[in-house]
């Protein structure tokens, strides 16, 4: 199916939260391969997520949205509120077969919007900084890179990046 012909919804059913946790779980095992990451070495990749991080991530305010072509989920994107106008968008998911569709940026101008309707004035993510293709990928969605920060516990640098709420294409 097109891109024109996916549809984006939210997602508040508990019961539709495993299929977006597989969703995840597909679409970052590429990543988790490329880097060497496993369930031992680093758990909390999102290569491993699980139901009960959602329903985490739900407690703390995400809102949860997913991409269908027809009944078939294809996509996710959460969005966090943060403090001052500013939201988080997180755990971005195409699983490999439907990348370089433009789903991905679908979502991404989803969620922008989404927060830009909720008051935010900015939409920032963090990403692993040694992900240089994903990187410049966000930077032609109008992201531009605000800091790196290793963090002790994390196998990776951190990229920090921010956008304003203006429709994609118009930042």
């Amino acid at each position: 199916m097109p891109l024109n012909e996916s549809t984006i919804r939210e997602i508040t059913d508990p019961a539709e939260f495993a299929v977006s946790a597989r969703v995840i779980r597909n679409s970052f095992k590429t990543v988790a391969r490329e880097l060497g990451f496993t369930r031992e070495t680093f758990p909390n990749h999102p290569s491993f997520f699980t139901v009960a991080r959602l329903k985490e991530m739900k407690s703390r305010g995400a809102a949860f949205f997913g991409l269908f072509l027809g009944e078939i989920q294809i996509g996710f994107i959460a969005v966090e509120p943060a403090d001052k106008g500013v939201f988080y968008i997180e755990r971005l998911a195409v699983p490999p077969s439907y990348r370089h569709g433009g789903y991905g940026a679908k979502l991404v101008g989803f969620a922008i919007d989404y927060i830009r309707k909720n008051k935010g004035k900015k939409v920032a993510l963090g990403m692993i900084n040694e992900q240089a293709g994903l990187k410049d990928w966000y930077k032609k969605l109008g992201f531009r890179e605000v800091s790196t920060q290793k963090f002790p516990h994390l196998p990776f640098t951190v990229c920090f990046m921010e956008r304003d709420t203006a429709p994609l294409g118009k930042s």
